[in-house]
């Protein structure tokens, strides 16, 4: 009997010379709709689905493959006899392959002039049936869905069969394709319907890269991006020059894009294992550039670097003088891009770092067994309530370097202090166990620099310790977020010393 192939494909990209050879090689072809027309037109003898169920396509297409002639050809175990005199009882031929992909859901929901109902029509019903018959019969039936696989299932058939292995792969291919489909519908129509928790939480992501190793040599890693994900990521990044990036750069990176962001003037912010370890803001982005380097020149090196303004030649001069790994901006002048392409190894890298929040987009964090989901933390100063807990108020100054300072303690691994003037960071204290230890190595970061600068904590004041260590180094103006029961021993301290200490009744935690 002659082998049939079904094909109804919305991305017909390889499909005309794919189902070429498999004529060549005595199928025949069914197909529907725009697939069928497109191969007629390349000269391909086809049968049009309504010759095989003898019912014609109805509901705006809605049904057309949902039919026993269809689902019985590809559905029958062929090696069980009882289905195969079903089949021929019912007078229905088998269909040894099918290639089909789906809808363009995803297309349809991107574009932003689409509506609900647009939304609804792009939900396809046929082809994940046909995927999920073939791919649970896949001993008998072949599953296509993915035109990378065309050429090597072409050879296979050609020197006769489709192995049993390559037939697993396919069906394993089938059924993630179908899976990451329905993650996408049930993504847009949970955020519809506004359910925060939903009871059930399917996430889908696509392969970007396989990476040579993860955060160490002996660890396999790979890197996936987001469908739908947001604009200002390290997953939509265009990479301009250098070797390919590891587990632990795209960590970096992510980190450095998510610092530069909360600013709207030029600024760079230099990344090491996670943690700003220097940030500048300037008139211009080579000045912001001469900050973030300036506020610790060891750290820097062999650092990640990130901008929120285009890459110039100038700043590209002093970004040579060093060893980074990575420098990301919006973009780089032809200038830039010749003085660092000299750099083999400098992975320069275009991120639309300032596109607007097009989505709040959920941080998935996996434990063992299981995940934690919470909302990425897009809280700004300008959102909180500010209030004066000392006598003395903040200059307006010492309130332009606060509000730098809060910026940059948001993104710093708890517990957090970070010390600020100039428009740059001076210390860093990130990662330790207690805040006083935190803000000692901070304080000791900056050393002289400390004496008339300010301090962001990421969270509040247990004891007064932290503002007693402040004084003695200098320090002239705090903010933290408040909300101790000691609160009032911080601010006498405060008080005695006359620091300026503001409070924003919100904490940045960043485990």
């Amino acid at each position: 009997m002659t082998k049939r192939a079904l094909v109804s494909v919305s991305d017909k990209t390889g499909v005309v010379d794919f189902v070429k050879g498999l004529v060549a090689e005595g199928v025949e072809v069914i197909s529907t709709g725009g697939t069928k027309k497109a191969l007629e037109e390349a000269g391909v003898a086809v049968i049009g689905i309504e010759e095989v169920t003898g019912f014609p396509e109805m509901m705006d297409g809605r049904v057309k493959t949902l039919h026993p002639a269809i689902h019985g050809g590809l559905l029958a175990v062929r090696d069980n006899e009882q289905h195969m005199a079903a089949l021929e009882q019912q007078e229905i031929q088998p269909i040894e392959f099918v290639i089909v992909n789906l809808y363009p859901f995803q297309a349809t929901i991107e574009n932003p002039d689409a509506t609900f109902t647009d939304a609804i029509e792009n939900i396809d019903i046929g082809g994940p049936s046909m995927i999920r018959s073939s791919a649970k019969n896949h001993e008998g039936v072949a599953i296509i869905v993915d035109s990378a696989d065309y050429e090597g299932i072409l050879e296979e058939v050609r020197a006769g069969d489709i192995s049993l292995e390559t037939r697993r792969k396919l069906a394993a291919k089938a059924f993630r394709h179908t899976a990451a489909y329905d993650a996408l519908i049930a993504e847009y129509l949970t955020k519809q319907t506004g359910e925060e928790n939903p009871e059930k939480l399917t996430v889908t992501y696509n392969l970007k890269q396989t990476l040579r190793y993860g955060e160490n040599p002996h660890q396999k890693a790979s890197f996936y991006e987001k469908p739908l994900g947001a604009s200002a990521s390290i997953a939509r990044a265009t990479q301009l020059h250098g070797k390919e990036l590891s587990y632990n750069n795209i960590n970096d990176a992510d980190a450095a894009i998510a610092v530069v962001r909360d600013f709207t003037e030029p600024a760079v912010a230099a990344i090491k294992h996670m943690n700003p370890c220097g940030v500048g803001v300037g008139t211009s982005i080579e000045a912001a550039y001469t900050k973030a380097y300036e506020a610790d020149p060891t750290s820097i090196f062999g650092g990640i670097v990130a901008c929120n303004r285009e890459v110039d030649a100038a700043t590209a001069t002093k970004m040579k003088e060093i060893f980074l790994e990575i420098i990301i901006a919006p973009s780089f002048t032809d200038e830039a891009r010749a003085i660092l392409q000299e750099k083999k190894n400098l992975r320069l890298l275009t991120v639309d770092v300032m596109a607007p929040a097009d989505q709040v987009e959920n941080r998935v964090t996996t434990v063992s067994g299981g995940a934690l989901i919470q909302e990425t933390d897009a809280l700004s100063f300008e959102d909180a309530e500010i209030t004066v807990a000392t006598d003395r108020a903040p200059t307006e100054d010492e309130l332009a370097q606060l509000k730098m300072a809060w910026k940059v303690v948001k993104h710093v691994k708890s517990n957090a202090i970070v010390l600020g003037r100039e428009d740059q960071t001076i210390g860093v204290g990130a990662g330790q166990m207690n805040r006083v230890g935190a803000a000692k190595i901070a304080l000791e970061q900056a050393g002289e620099r400390a004496k008339g600068a300010v301090l962001a904590s990421d969270a509040f004041f247990p004891m007064n310790d932290t503002v007693e260590a402040a004084a003695k180094a200098g320090i002239t103006a705090i903010v933290q977020p408040g909300g101790s029961k000691k609160d009032q021993d911080s601010i006498d301290m405060a008080n005695e010393h006359g620091i300026a200490m503001i409070l924003t009744g919100v904490r940045h935690f960043k485990h």
